[in-house]
């Protein structure tokens, strides 16, 4: 004879079993759920804003570093000297060449830039991020229309000659290094105009 008591452990024994049999349907615990939703549906809901240029950051981290050793470099010919600069943070020592050239001529001359060159427009015309090393090649305009050369010996400002374009366009190439990226030629394009 079944009693009362018998008939409600079953009752509520066959309740978890269905219970049981609903959740294992609905793929169990929530663990499960996570793992078995489809890859693109998590990566899309993750970051829907991803920008469409999968190497964006990477031309970022390149002009970052080009713009810091611009930075650096106008620093160095306001004193015609690098002391006290962090371009050997942002450029190797084949770019730093020609920039210390110019600062020995112009502690020469005795002459200072005040106001500074200024590159617009920069862009990151070449990435290769497949190569060993990384390489990037950036673009900027150079502009002069605020740049004045001081000589410091006669307290006068020396005109630009007349021939020189106000504005024209520098290359520089980088590397990417343990570090990250750095300048490793500047080239004015004088004769380039932008």
């Amino acid at each position: 004879m079944v009693t009362a008591r018998q008939k409600r452990g079953a009752a509520a024994l066959g309740g978890a079993v269905a219970l049981a049999f609903a959740l294992a349907g609905c793929g169990g615990d929530s663990k499960d759920k996570a793992s078995s939703a489809p890859p693109a549906a998590v990566a899309t809901s993750a970051s829907p804003t991803a920008s469409a240029d999968p190497k964006a950051a990477e031309k970022t981290a390149v002009l970052t570093a080009f713009d810091a050793m611009w930075a650096e470099r106008t620093k160095a010919y306001a004193q015609a000297d690098a002391r006290g600069t962090q371009l050997e943070k942002y450029a190797t020592l084949d770019a730093l060449g020609k920039i210390r050239i110019d600062l020995a001529r112009m502690r020469e001359a005795g002459t200072v830039v005040r106001g500074g060159s200024k590159q617009t427009g920069a862009a990151v015309t070449v990435l290769d991020l497949t190569a060993k090393t990384p390489k990037a090649s950036v673009s900027t305009c150079i502009d002069l229309s605020s740049r004045e050369t001081y000589d410091t010996r006669k307290k006068a400002v020396v005109p630009l000659p007349t021939n020189q374009p106000r504005r024209y366009v520098a290359t520089a190439g980088l590397e990417k290094w343990p570090g990250g990226w750095i300048v490793t030629t500047y080239t004015p394009e004088g004769a380039r105009t932008c």
